[in-house]
């Protein structure tokens, strides 16, 4: 078994528990109120500004040119396609983009941020790779699941969101960052095994917080 098959199999209970949120749920049958979504997506905004420089750590840090590479075009993508792409989902539910740059991050998300960080400036290189795999996995698996299950025809926007997570070229994107963590744990002793396997774990715990804030509405209340 491979360390993200492992890892994963470990976290079934975590992973079984996004896939039952509530949040996930409402989207996938189109009940989830609009005022949730949006603080959503303004809030994952925030989030890839850090993720961004998360990647740009990764590229940096990376052992090999290749590796290297594969991590400054995932960084490009982010900034220059997904994130004008995520700019224009949010102005379909009237969000503008200077309301995107005045987002203030709500404490969720600052915490799961300031983890990633840390992991790319403090820990080893495995541990910044497993750091990652919940984003990119986990949202193929969100949106697999919910594009198995029927999407919401009534609610064209949630039915988008679903459909670009659910793609091929997004399942790609996501098995190849599994697919680099299995390589670095191959050549990894057990104890860095075990703290790539907690990196993991941290962020794939940090994901279900961020569909709990999504969910609660949750801001600063002070």
């Amino acid at each position: 078994m491979s360390f993200a098959e492992n890892v994963e199999a470990k976290a079934i209970p975590v992973r079984e528990a996004i896939l039952a949120h509530p949040f996930i749920m409402g989207v996938g049958d189109g009940s989830l109120p609009v005022d949730r979504f949006k603080h959503y997506i303004e809030q994952d905004y925030a989030y890839l500004i850090d993720y961004s420089r998360v990647l740009a750590v990764a590229s940096a840090r990376a052992p090999t040119l290749d590796t290297m590479g594969w991590f400054a075009n995932l960084l490009d993508e982010t900034l220059n396609t997904e994130m004008e792409l995520h700019r224009s989902y949010c102005a379909e539910f009237g969000i503008t983009k200077d309301r995107l740059e005045a987002v203030r991050p709500a404490p969720p998300t600052i915490a799961y941020t300031s983890f990633l960080l840390k992991t790319a400036h403090q820990d080893s290189f495995g541990e910044l790779v497993a750091s990652l795999i919940p984003c990119q996995w986990g949202y193929w698996e969100i949106g697999d699941y919910l594009a198995r299950n029927g999407e919401p025809q009534e609610a064209p926007l949630y039915c988008q969101w679903i459909q670009m997570y659910a793609s091929k070229e997004f399942a790609e994107l996501a098995q190849e960052i599994r697919i680099l963590a299995d390589q670095v744990a191959e050549d990894a002793g057990p104890l860095q095994v075990a703290s790539m396997e907690q990196a993991y774990l941290t962020s794939l715990r940090f994901e279900y917080q961020f569909w709990e804030m999504s969910y609660n509405l949750e801001h600063w209340t002070i």
